[in-house]
């Protein structure tokens, strides 16, 4: 048997390059040598857009229709629908008893999107225990792996602590702890400089975009403020041009000489940001192809979440089994 991964995404809207550097890359780098289940939380997704259940519903299809893009192949990765599996719900629910409000205040990622997002005294119940969830979901897959982002490491933590607890309290080893897979990019910054690429913050490239929209949001990035003539001395940190051109330029050589021009002066950031276009347009357009041949078979990508889903559930129901007879609650 290959080993397994669990890995997916919250159909909040369009994936983008952040998703990308940060776990799509290598989802398709390790689906032939891996048993692969990528999950569509859709469950976890209305926890913070419970009031838009429509949006939720539109983005399954539009992730889909990425991953199918990057080059996930269905004959490989088990795409599935989150919402369609009741025993990840039952799962979450045994899980939340081995899990105190303390430890979840405590989650950095929690923390970060409660931030973020605004939240403070407003912070629905279902979205303070998605950890618990997300847990459900690795462990009743068994996997050995999950591919994340850097920010997403903390809830692979808790799975572990959850896992350990179980076993250790109903005395089986029947919950498997796991390893993440941090992308080759910890965190991808946004166009504005702003530490994350976000769709909440709408400072995301996406994999669809058209290339007059890379176009645009690449001469919108946030460069040096004080580089206001070509000449002037630049500064390299903080630049979001030059932080995207360490991450996709394949030559590394030419994108320090670049840097060392632009600290003497002489280099204008125009040029910079056509460079930069260039590189993201000869990388997204064949996924943005694919994505449009995709599109108009929806039927096609209907099946594939059928079929994803029906296996999944096999899988986890077989799991949700062994939980409930650890526990002692076969009737």
């Amino acid at each position: 048997m290959k080993p397994i991964i669990l890995t997916g995404d919250r159909p909040t809207g369009p994936l983008h390059l952040g998703h990308y550097v940060g776990s799509l890359q290598n989802r398709v780098k390790l689906q032939a040598d891996y048993q692969q289940f990528v999950i569509i939380a859709d469950a976890q997704a209305l926890t913070d857009y419970y009031d838009n259940p429509n949006l939720v519903r539109t983005n399954v299809e539009q992730v889909a229709l990425d991953y199918l893009a990057v080059g996930l192949d269905p004959a490989q990765s088990t795409f599935f629908i989150q919402s369609q599996i009741p025993e990840l719900y039952e799962l979450t629910f045994y899980f939340m008893n081995l899990v105190t409000v303390a430890r979840l205040e405590r989650n950095p990622t929690i923390k970060d999107e409660i931030r973020q997002k605004n939240m403070k005294d407003s912070i629905p119940a279902g979205f303070f225990c998605y950890p618990v969830s997300q847990a459900a979901d690795i462990l009743a897959f068994k996997a050995d792996l999950v591919p994340v982002g850097e920010d997403q490491n903390p809830m692979i933590e808790q799975t572990n602590e959850i896992a350990k607890r179980f076993n250790y309290l109903y005395k089986t080893e029947c919950l498997k702890e796991v390893k993440s897979l941090i992308g080759s990019v910890g965190r991808l910054p946004g166009i504005d400089g702003k530490t994350k690429m976000s769709k909440s913050l709408g400072n995301a490239i996406y994999l669809g975009d058209s290339a007059n929209d890379i176009k645009k949001k690449v001469n919108l990035m946030y460069t040096d403020p004080n580089h206001l003539k070509v000449e002037d001395p630049g500064t390299v940190e903080g630049h979001v041009v030059f932080s995207f051109l360490d991450i996709f330029d394949t030559n590394q050589t030419e994108v320090e000489e670049l840097k060392a021009h632009y600290r003497r002066g002489g280099l204008g950031d125009g040029v910079l940001k056509k460079r930069l276009i260039d590189i993201l347009e000869n990388m997204i357009a064949p996924m943005r192809q694919r994505r449009e041949q995709f599109q108009k078979d929806p039927a096609y990508v209907q099946e594939v979440l059928r079929n994803g889903t029906a296996r999944a559930r096999e899988v986890a129901a077989k799991t949700l089994s062994e939980v409930k007879s650890a526990m002692g609650i076969v009737y």
